[in-house]
């Protein structure tokens, strides 16, 4: 889809972030959109999917992936959100290596960083996280990514405190190619409502969980009608779907008391979204081993 003639200078095209998990990728893809599109959380596997946000400027458009995060896959679930990460590289214009400058160079980094040497499209390398750490911890990990590969850019930036956030955003557009538009000027995402919706309930849905449980939700969005006689309100019916039997009491708390403030904090953030009163009603069903079977992931999108 292209709207409109291209304008002399004017740069648009697709830019990837790409990182170990936790490395800050959907934060920084939020404060870059400016507004919250993608979810966060603490949790590794927190993105399971390629989500575009996009960034329209007058001198360009920015359109970002948010991939899963490269890791070791130990699922078939894992297997194809590492199949996601590469296909997305594949066909973007620029890159963005995302380490965290909280966490030490590791395999995980320097197997992400071999990988991207082998992609045309050039890499800018962004230490996240820097508010975190001192001045002297960030100029050091600076040093440690520019040790990886020979990089583009290496830039630290803050997603939460919007330090370099701008400055970034005008390194990438600056390796778009010139061309028109993509999207009009007040879309910010190409995710479906549903998809959205049920994003926001796992967020909330991960939110004090422990182990392995954040690993084994899943959501799916049943149904969406507004409520007869009551225009404003719009009843939405969603599944919260676990692994095992076992995991449906830590989902559900003490007397429900769990599943309801996941209700609670879902519904708020879909409210926000939506710009109207939502009833939320959550159910909590076992779906076998789905991480490892190709037909259930299937079933949920996967």
């Amino acid at each position: 889809m292209v709207i409109g003639p291209s304008t002399e200078g004017y740069r648009s095209g697709f830019c990837a972030f790409v990182g170990r998990p936790n490395a800050g990728k959907s934060t920084l893809t939020n404060a870059l959109v400016g507004t919250k599109i993608v979810i966060t959380s603490d949790k590794p596997q927190t993105t399971r999917r390629a989500v575009r946000g996009i960034v329209s400027r007058s001198d360009g458009q920015l359109i970002i992936v948010d991939t899963p995060g490269l890791h070791r896959p130990r699922t078939l679930l894992g297997q194809r959100l590492n199949d996601v990460v590469r296909a997305t590289l594949a066909d973007v214009d620029v890159i963005g290596f995302c380490v965290a400058a909280d966490q030490k160079i590791g395999p995980g980094d320097r197997f992400i960083a071999n990988e991207l040497k082998q992609l045309p499209a050039p890499t800018i390398a962004i230490v996240t996280k820097t508010d975190l750490v001192s001045r002297s911890v960030v100029a050091e990990q600076l040093l440690a990514v520019s040790q990886l590969a020979d990089y583009a850019e290496v830039v630290p930036v803050s997603a939460v405190a919007g330090d370099q956030v701008d400055l970034l955003a005008d390194l990438l557009i600056a390796r778009l190619p010139v061309g028109p538009q993509f999207y009009p000027d007040d879309v910010i995402s190409d995710e479906t409502i549903d998809s959205q919706i049920a994003e926001l309930i796992r967020e909330a849905a991960l939110a004090g969980v422990r182990d392995e449980l954040p690993h084994s939700i899943a959501v799916t969005v049943e149904e969406m009608r507004p409520r007869e006689g009551r225009p404003d309100l719009l009843d939405v019916y969603a599944t919260v779907h676990l692994e095992r039997a076992s995991q449906k009491p830590i989902m559900l708390g003490t007397s429900g008391r769990r599943l309801r403030d996941v209700g609670i904090q879902a519904r708020q953030g879909i409210e926000a979204l939506l710009q109207q009163r939502v009833h939320l009603d959550l159910h909590v069903a076992v779906m076998g081993e789905w991480q490892r079977d190709p037909k259930k992931l299937d079933r949920l999108g996967f």
